[in-house]
């Protein structure tokens, strides 16, 4: 839903993100050019992250592109929690251009390939509020075609944005909720048959094995089960750390990928953990970093009543 009382200058201090919907390629050609050619003609710098296909659309109606970034969207991977570390660096770029700068981010949502693929894309959405919140001024545009959508998923979406704008107007949005948490999708079920192991001290070796075990299994490629390792490793250091001494570690194959589950009964306070890169001087985070890094999806859910639920995804061969 949309406040239509409500209407905003164009400008705004600190990060402006609204939601674009769209019905077509006309209608997105005709909100992200009007959106870049107003902040052309403001002296703003531009930076565009869409689907190849979109990309070409706009190429083809700039006459000169050149004042605009366009940056490759697929770079950061299928992992959206990738994606704001990425973020931060297109506008950081673009800002050291002594400019404000405007970003078009579009979502390729068609190449989603589970629903907890579409719920990590729609939670980064949500989390570029937190992400940027204190950052310099800079607005964000998502594009998001509505022509094959259902309505649950627009207003899905509309929850993750503070504006939306449609007929040219920018409003505020009446479901994003500021100081609400995030209404996160249930955890889908592990599929069975599943392996667990109950871990503690001295026993991150276990973990190991019955995680190489279950990926040679399922014939992940040698060069990523060394990577799932540093993933495990990390997770079940945390869980033995952080949490009471011990943690459960569950391992399936689902949907061409494999699933290494951890529990515990630790709480990350934080939810950009692992999105951010670490800097040079920073203690630690640097754990939860690497796995977003090697990993093609991860779905954390971490509440101080129920505990933490980390699930790292690694593709399988076709």
């Amino acid at each position: 839903m949309m406040s239509t009382e409500t209407r905003l200058d164009a400008r705004g201090n600190g990060f402006r993100h609204e939601l674009y919907p769209y019905a077509g390629e006309d209608a997105f050609l005709g909100g992200t050019l009007g959106f870049i050619h107003e902040a052309l003609e403001s002296d703003e710098a531009v930076v565009v992250a869409v689907p190849r296909s979109k990309e070409s659309l706009l190429r083809a109606e700039l006459s000169d592109a050149g004042p605009v970034k366009f940056v490759d969207a697929a770079e950061p991977g299928r992992n959206p929690g990738r994606l704001i570390a990425a973020w931060h660096k297109w506008v950081t770029d673009r800002a050291a251009e002594g400019r404000p700068v405007r970003g078009i981010g579009e979502t390729a949502w068609d190449q989603a390939r589970t629903a907890a693929d579409v719920a990590e894309l729609r939670y980064h959405e949500w989390l570029l509020n937190q992400a940027f919140a204190r950052s310099p001024s800079w607005w964000l545009m998502c594009p998001y075609d509505v022509s094959a959508a259902e309505p649950a998923a627009v207003q899905a979406l509309s929850r993750c944005h503070p504006y939306i704008r449609r007929d040219g107007a920018l409003s505020r949005s009446e479901d994003f909720k500021a100081h609400e948490p995030y209404p996160f999708e249930e955890l889908s079920a592990p599929c069975s048959p599943y392996e667990e192991l109950v871990f503690t001290h001295g026993e991150l070796s276990a973990v190991r094995d019955k995680v190489s075990r279950c990926a040679t299994e399922h014939r992940l490629e040698r060069n990523r089960v060394r990577e799932l390792m540093v993933v495990v490793t990390e997770l079940a250091t945390n869980s033995i750390r952080h949490a009471d001494g011990r943690g459960r570690l569950r391992t399936w194959a689902q949907d061409a990928t494999l699933v290494c589950e951890f529990r515990d009964n630790g709480y990350i306070a934080d939810p950009l953990a692992g999105r951010v890169r670490p800097t040079h001087d920073q203690p630690g985070g640097r754990g939860l970093w690497l796995v977003h890094q090697l990993c093609d999806l991860v779905e954390m859910r971490s509440a101080r009543d129920t505990g933490t639920v980390v699930r790292v995804h690694m593709d399988l061969p076709c």
